[in-house]
């Protein structure tokens, strides 16, 4: 049996676009190949609930840990290395663990390692903005695989739904279809993190969607995100308004919470790309980044960002210090935009707006 061994990305949000690939792959293949995937533990409850993989290895490519991977590697017999990576490592560990074919994007100067190599789109040498959920399916292609969707997708397990019923129960919070959800980190961390939008925003949000239209409201957070999660709601002083600033946090709970609530409104980070693998509307802010990197082409997302001259840079942090390109995003308009989305999907209208 042909065994193939998938490199997923490391961070969250490029894992769930990488699904239809995935799904696409464990589709085609069928009983005639294993696949394998090669990723960072923490992915693995990304991924929990999906039965598209057949196993997997946990990669620790750090310091010496890449000598353990190419032996693994090599353990394992792989014949094809999928790299949804682009770093010279994987495409490294992939041959010296002889792997016959190895297909991916040349990148960092790894091009010699593949022996199917794709190229990003370029305009005088400088790499256009694509989507990488658009990139991983031409990976697969590239591998004969025919009839590719778009459409992320994630799973839960019981546990973490039943994780999820005892938050709503602990919280007090109105029924899961009458709650919205929000995500505030940004993905990068740091006090200076360009894709935060400011917590006094987000409390206001919260405030207005709880009196004026009777709605939840849940803030999501990671662990080094609980103080602003746990600020948001304690400045928008309502009862409605909850946080999982103090609840024993996983990625698997943050997933079953998005899955049930009748909204999403994210800053571009991981678990915004929850919304669209559950169908649940989302309306996502953008600041410092380009849109056309992580766009899931999913019609019930509105895509809301400021035009500034100096945007978007992709900084970790403004190097201008003012930070407009999400301070000039205004609670108006996005207290507005999330009733046009809440509105059109009670009707069952697609709203999607770039």
């Amino acid at each position: 049996m042909k065994r193939i061994g998938i490199f997923l990305p490391n961070w969250i949000g490029d894992v769930v676009m990488a699904t239809p690939a995935i799904r696409a792959l464990s589709e085609h293949f069928g009983d005639h190949a294993e696949l394998i995937g090669i990723h960072k533990p923490y992915i693995a409850d990304v991924l929990a609930g999906t039965s598209w993989l057949d196993r997997s290895i946990t990669n620790s490519m750090q310091g010496r840990g890449i000598f353990t991977m190419v032996r693994r590697i090599r353990d394992e017999k792989i014949d094809t290395a999928v790299l949804f990576t682009n770093s010279l490592r994987s495409a490294l560990v992939a041959t010296l663990g002889g792997a016959k074919q190895r297909i991916g994007f040349s990148k960092d100067f790894r091009g010699s390692l593949l022996t199917e190599k794709l190229n990003f789109p370029r305009l005088n040498r400088r790499r256009i903005p694509t989507p990488a959920l658009a990139s991983y399916l031409e990976i697969v292609q590239r591998m004969g695989v025919k009839d590719l969707s778009r459409q992320t997708e994630l799973g839960t397990t019981p546990a973490d739904e039943q994780r999820a019923d005892t938050i709503w129960q602990n919280l007090k919070l109105p029924p899961a279809d009458q709650t919205i959800i929000f995500h505030a980190g940004g993905g990068w961390g740091g006090a200076a993190n360009s894709k935060a939008w400011p917590t006094s925003y987000f409390s206001e949000l919260a405030r207005r969607i709880a009196t004026e239209w009777n709605k939840g409201v849940l803030i999501l957070c990671g662990p080094k995100e609980r103080e602003t999660a746990a600020t948001i709601a304690a400045s928008a002083d309502h009862p409605h308004v909850q946080s999982l600033a103090n609840a024993e946090l996983s990625i698997g709970l943050s997933k079953a919470c998005v899955k049930r609530c009748r909204l999403m409104v994210s800053t571009d980070s991981g678990p915004r790309h929850f919304a669209a693998a559950f169908n649940v509307p989302v309306v996502a802010l953008f600041g410092p980044t380009h849109i056309a990197w992580s766009d899931t082409f999913f019609d019930r997302e509105i895509q809301l960002q400021e035009k500034v001259d100096c945007g978007p840079c992709q900084k970790k942090a403004c190097p201008l210090g003012h930070h407009k390109c999400m301070t000039n995003l205004s609670v108006e308009r996005v207290f507005a935009m999330t009733g046009n989305l809440l509105a059109a999907t009670e009707e069952g209208r697609s709203f999607h707006v770039a």
